[in-house]
């Protein structure tokens, strides 16, 4: 499997980069980004460029799956600035992914609480509920991940200085969580084995809007693994 990785630098993005890496399923990944990576591996290519929705490059119709960790925080943005940086960008790269290739697995990094609605009165929500439908009516195999609670592993910290700040206060108690709620937590590591899961060989089921146990669920090891 030929993996595009849209998001490698953030927290989500190098979990999901370090299974990809890992995984013998996985043959290449492309990580587009605008940032190089401190990263080298031989399955590993980068595509660094200030339009990161440049897909000019890349022989598109060659890979299997995108995973677009992509993300920004909506703390004091307008909707509109907002909407640019995660729906239009997004979309902005399947479209071209889906006219290449309508077999490719899309994995999308949403977040628990969108608003399918498009309605509510959480900005972000709405935004995401709009992204999530758009990129479902398009012509590929789209999941959308709603992590919820996400434990970040192997030193890999938020890039943002609020989500540090909580993870430093609540580490503590994830651990607590996993156990009496596991329904709301989720780590990086569970994020990348199960989009590599959903676009991998065998049956992935109707359920396309994936919530912490969907994921916790699918990034276990299968019989034959264990």
């Amino acid at each position: 499997m030929n993996v595009i990785l849209f998001g490698a630098t953030g927290m989500i993005g190098r979990g999901v980069l370090r299974e990809c890496l890992r995984d013998d399923t996985v043959e290449r990944v492309l990580a587009v980004g605008r940032t190089p990576l401190a990263v080298s591996h031989p399955k590993l290519r980068e595509l660094v460029q200030d339009d990161v929705s440049d897909l000019s490059a890349p022989d598109l119709a060659s890979y299997d799956a995108c995973f677009f960790c992509l993300g920004v925080s909506s703390v004091g943005m307008k909707e509109d600035a907002y909407r640019r940086v995660t729906h239009d960008l997004t979309l902005a790269v399947a479209r071209p992914l889906a006219a290449a290739n309508p077999h490719l697995t899309f994995a999308y990094v949403s977040g628990e609480g969108t608003d399918s609605t498009e309605r509510g009165r959480s900005m972000w929500a709405r935004v995401k509920g709009r992204t999530e439908n758009d990129l479902l009516k398009l012509d590929f195999q789209a999941y959308m991940f709603r992590p919820g609670i996400v434990q970040p592993a192997r030193g890999m910290p938020s890039k943002t200085r609020l989500y540090r700040a909580l993870y430093a206060v609540t580490a503590p108690l994830v651990p607590v969580l996993r156990r009496v709620a596991p329904n709301l937590v989720t780590t990086t590591e569970a994020l990348g084995r199960a989009m590599i899961a959903v676009a991998g060989p065998g049956p992935r089921g109707e359920q396309r809007v994936l919530r912490p146990q969907d994921i916790n669920r699918l990034a276990a090891p299968r019989p034959d693994q264990r």
